[in-house]
């Protein structure tokens, strides 16, 4: 998908991370229906939740880091030092960094219609999000 006529490298990394909070969410979204399709809709959100904060999305990070090319984590890093005005209110600055570059890859990937790569790197994030 294609939203204007810039490379994704030309968006802010910040840009990326909104994006790719959305990409990521849905993506979580659409696992956590598949999983308890029956739920009432309170408790798949409260499913969802457990993914996409910030503490599940460092998981994530740590858990790709090692298989990322040298052009991912070179985005990943433009994420993650990327200076933010917010914070969540039960975040941990640490967590809510690298979940801040975990979505600027995110979208990122997305941006560039790197699908295969992107489901793959989705995938290992969310079987990794959660504490074991």
């Amino acid at each position: 998908m294609s939203i204007t006529n810039k490379k994704p490298s030309q968006f802010s990394p910040l840009a990326l991370a909104y994006i790719g909070d959305g990409v990521y969410e849905l993506f979580v979204r659409t696992r956590v229906i598949e999983e308890h399709e029956n739920m009432p809709a309170n408790k798949l959100h409260k499913h969802t939740v457990r993914y996409v904060r910030a503490h599940s999305q460092a998981n994530s990070i740590d858990a790709i880091v090692p298989i990322m090319t040298e052009d991912e984590i070179s985005v990943y890093k433009r994420g993650r030092n990327a200076k933010s005005n917010t914070m969540p209110k039960n975040a941990v600055v640490a967590d809510y960094r690298k979940a801040t570059g975990f979505e600027a890859l995110i979208g990122f990937l997305y941006l560039s219609g790197e699908n295969d790569r992107l489901e793959e790197l989705m995938n290992i994030a969310y079987e990794s999000a959660l504490d074991k």
